[in-house]
């Protein structure tokens, strides 16, 4: 007998408590939540669907500003690069005064 319980949550992130594996499986086969399954399988979450019926969880984290990439070499192997913040030294005072904020007793 599985006893094991999944958290359901509502399209905006709100818990709705929990549900067993037996309902979670039915919701999911009629189409009301979205399943959220860990890297071996297992199924982790139900998220429920927005009013219009979109999923809520998005299937892809937004993008945001890289600071490093990737730089693929001469010689065909591929090395991290970090991204420069500035030019020459405009960054250098706001850099000393959050190191000085951080020395002050």
């Amino acid at each position: 007998m599985n006893h094991q319980q999944i958290p359901l949550y509502t399209s905006d992130g709100r818990s709705m408590g929990f549900r067993s594996v037996e309902t979670a499986q039915r919701l999911i086969a009629n189409g009301l939540v979205t399943a959220v399954y860990g890297r071996k399988g297992h199924l982790k979450a139900l998220h429920s669907k927005r009013s219009d019926g979109s999923p809520s969880v998005e299937a892809n984290a937004a993008a945001g500003t890289r600071y490093s990439f990737r730089e693929h070499l001469d010689c065909g192997r591929v090395a991290w690069r970090l991204k420069r913040l500035g030019k020459g030294d405009e960054l250098r005072p706001i850099f000393l005064a959050v190191v000085m904020d951080c020395l002050v007793p």
